[in-house]
């Protein structure tokens, strides 16, 4: 098994789906759209672009397992697994905002060894090999340093699988510290955003591995800290993601754990 080969793989596979899926972007008027959920959408193009990811991988690495959002997991011969996100932040994708990203992460022994968030609309890729740093565009990214609640931005995610109250306690917790609060409908790219320093922090109270597992690896190699969460349990169950820079980490902990009631 070489992770270095299959990160490089990734990087370059993220960008030739990115380039697949902006052209879906430019044409999205004429997709096939359904609706999963309360605000909860899948396209045409979300489909296509993982199934064209899913056909590279199984090319390049046919003993892999693949976890994918919109099709039916397929399990490998070997302990690796690669968890796609086709589009993530399909709701924006679909109203014509240019914040989404494909998502890439690769998974072996319960921790997320590969991490590749790719936004084509600006021409991004952020990637991270566990022990090797973080990187956007193949330069070394941090998380920030210095800026503490008071001066910094803090993103909040929301889906229809945790009570509204919740994301309202936050977002109100949150304000009071002192801390602007932000939401761009795209957790990976938050996450992103944090491990390159643009944000100070993210917290969800529950996100599924294809949104938050790249960017978790992200952050980390980033400098930054997150709750230890197994990458494999993820897979099953999802969870809750609590993602920043050292100094706000534990504050951010402190005011999300109440708001959700645990």
């Amino acid at each position: 098994m070489s992770l270095e080969e299959r990160s490089a793989f990734s990087i370059e596979l993220c960008r030739a789906a990115g380039a697949l899926a902006r052209d879906y972007f430019t044409h999205r008027d004429q997709l096939r759209v359904d609706q999963k959920g309360s605000q909860d959408w899948v396209s045409e193009a979300d489909r296509k672009v993982e199934s064209f990811i899913r056909k590279r991988i199984a090319e390049a690495w046919p003993e892999d397992g693949i976890v994918g959002e919109e099709h039916g997991d397929i399990k490998g011969s070997n302990d690796f697994k690669w968890v796609i996100d086709p589009i993530d932040g399909t709701t924006n994708f679909l109203n014509g905002i240019p914040t989404w990203a494909v998502v890439l992460a690769g998974v072996s022994e319960g921790k997320t060894q590969i991490g590749v968030i790719h936004d084509p609309i600006y021409g991004e890729t952020f990637s991270a090999l566990r022990g090797c740093g973080a990187r956007l565009n193949g330069q070394t990214i941090r998380v920030a340093n210095g800026k503490t609640l008071d001066d910094g931005i803090v993103a909040v995610g929301y889906s229809n699988r945790i009570r509204a109250e919740n994301v309202a306690s936050t977002v109100a917790a949150l304000v009071l510290r002192g801390a602007m609060f932000h939401r761009n409908a795209s957790g990976a790219l938050s996450l992103a955003y944090v491990a390159a320093g643009r944000l100070i922090g993210y917290v969800e109270e529950h996100m599924n591995a294809w949104d938050c597992l790249a960017g978790l690896l992200l952050v980390t190699e980033a400098g930054g800290l997150t709750e230890d969460q197994n990458a494999d349990e993820m897979i099953s169950d999802g969870g809750r993601v609590i993602a920043g820079a050292p100094q706000v980490f534990d504050e951010l902990k402190s005011v999300a754990t109440p708001a959700w009631g645990a």
